[in-house]
């Protein structure tokens, strides 16, 4: 077993929850819905699992020094061919030249590449995931499943957690998959799957983890095990003898199965609610298990799991879920019809300020500007390429004048825009996001979020950029 910890965590979910009971409601006379309670975490039409991801890394990289590999784990990535842990690199502003690998194929890819990078020394990795996958309305995967993200820094140091003892199983349950030829999730019958999940996958892997460890059941603080089906982990952990609480029950009924994102965010959950010395057990689930068990070092400086699950704004127009979601393609006029594609030259060119949101500072005048130039918007500057890169998506930032309309096409009207004045002299004209349907005002604080620019649906790209953001974000009424 490696040197390496857990270093640090960084778990993130969209803004948008969508009340459950809403959509038993809007389903009543169909008899689908069921009776789910709680929330579940929405993606903006403008998110997806790369933009999720990369606000989990911005988490779990705060304040931290920069890895030399980056992981990104998902089984609803927006592309098959195109390296999103390159894509995140560049939003990090890392260097071009750290190693990046996509994994995916299964939910617990994301955590099997974390244990990977457990079992090895010296090198800084980066593990993030993300997940928004295509539901079909009325399924109970429509409001039992999530979209979210959750990000780990792995390296060498005392960190937050260190792996004790680990254990794999690789079964072909086909529990639920999906397809090129079916993108929708195809589920299988329930009952089944518990029993078969406990009994020949989860509980064997449990067994032989807490025996690599040399951890007897009842010294497991906390759990984060994905609940496939409902009791699967209190089944599992009968048969295993733990008495620990499972945080992802606790993330399930707040905000959904967050896919590959879930180990990931119980284990940041987890370690926020832990105290040092305490034992915790993480599992990954799909296609068979992969389980860790965990001593806690100490607790994030930073919390984000718990402030996620908090934070939100709640919705219950089931309409509009499906419109996010896909589901319906509604008529938005004239205005949704341009054509938004990107050559590649032009991506190439402006990827790197895109991404990384870089502009220039003038090194004779000190003015700082966005896009970066050869010439300087300072007035009565006529110097040439003068300009050093300088990075504005973690500077301050307030708005300086503000519009929300409905003649700028948003498939989540009305469309907030306007110019944002950064703390270092920098003003660009930006799309606001997360507002929750009220207009930031004038002087409001700020934070940028990547997102998604333009999606060309008629070849399927999209672009990439920053948004601005309400610096804080609501709680959740109960």
């Amino acid at each position: 077993m490696g040197d390496n910890a857990i270093l640090a965590t960084g778990a993130y979910l969209p803004l948008l929850r969508f009340d459950r009971t809403a959509a038993a409601k809007a389903l009543r006379w169909s008899g689908l819905g069921g009776g789910q309670k709680g929330r579940r975490a929405v993606a903006a039409h403008d998110e997806d699992a790369l933009t999720m991801a990369v606000e989990a890394a911005r988490l779990a990289t705060a304040d931290a020094p920069a890895p030399g590999t980056i992981i990104f784990g998902s089984t609803s990535a927006p592309f098959t061919e195109r390296a999103h842990g390159t894509l995140v690199g560049e939003a990090l502003n890392l260097s071009p030249d750290i190693r990046s690998l996509d994994v995916a194929g299964c939910r617990r890819a994301g955590f099997a590449a974390l244990l990977d990078r457990l079992g090895q020394s010296g090198r800084t990795s980066l593990v993030t995931t993300g997940e928004r996958r295509p539901v079909k309305p009325g399924s109970s995967q429509e409001l039992g499943w999530g979209d979210g993200a959750a990000a780990a820094l792995v390296g060498p140091g005392e960190g937050l957690a260190r792996l004790l003892g680990q254990a794999s199983i690789n079964r072909d349950l086909v529990d639920v998959y999906a397809s090129a030829g079916r993108p929708a999730p195809y589920a299988a019958e329930e009952r089944w799957v518990r029993d078969i999940a406990v009994a020949e996958i989860l509980a064997p892997a449990i067994r032989t983890a807490l025996a690599e460890a040399g951890v007897k059941p009842g010294d497991v603080t906390l759990a984060a095990v994905p609940d496939p089906v409902s009791g699967t982990y209190k089944a599992a952990a009968a048969a295993c003898g733990l008495k620990a609480p499972n945080v992802c029950a606790d993330i399930q009924a707040a905000a959904g199965d967050l896919g590959a994102a879930l180990p990931l965010f119980g284990l940041a959950l987890a370690l926020e609610r832990a105290a040092p010395g305490d034992v915790v057990l993480v599992a990954g689930f799909g296609s068979g298990c992969d389980v860790g068990v965990f001593r806690v070092t100490a607790n994030p400086a930073r919390p984000s799991a718990g402030p996620a699950l908090a934070e939100g704004h709640g919705f219950d127009e089931y309409v509009r879920l499906l419109s996010l979601e896909g589901a319906v393609d509604l008529d938005w006029g004239p205005r949704s019809e341009a054509d938004p594609k990107v050559p590649a030259s032009v991506l190439w060119r402006g990827a790197r300020a895109m991404h990384g949101f870089i502009g220039g500072i003038c090194r004779k005048t000190g003015v700082v500007q966005f896009p970066k130039s050869r010439i300087s918007v300072s007035p009565g500057s006529h110097e040439i390429d003068t300009q050093d890169d300088i990075r504005l998506v973690e500077v301050p930032a307030r708005v300086v004048s503000i519009t929300a309309d409905r003649l700028n096409f948003s498939p989540d009207p009305p469309f907030h825009f306007g110019l944002i004045q950064f703390e270092n002299g920098a003003r660009v004209m930006m799309e606001m996001v997360d507002t929750g349907r009220t207009t930031p005002a004038v002087g409001d604080a700020m934070r940028m979020r990547f997102r998604i620019k333009a999606a060309d649906r008629k070849r399927g790209f999209r672009t990439y950029f920053w948004k601005a953001a309400p610096l804080a974000r609501p709680h959740l009424e109960a």
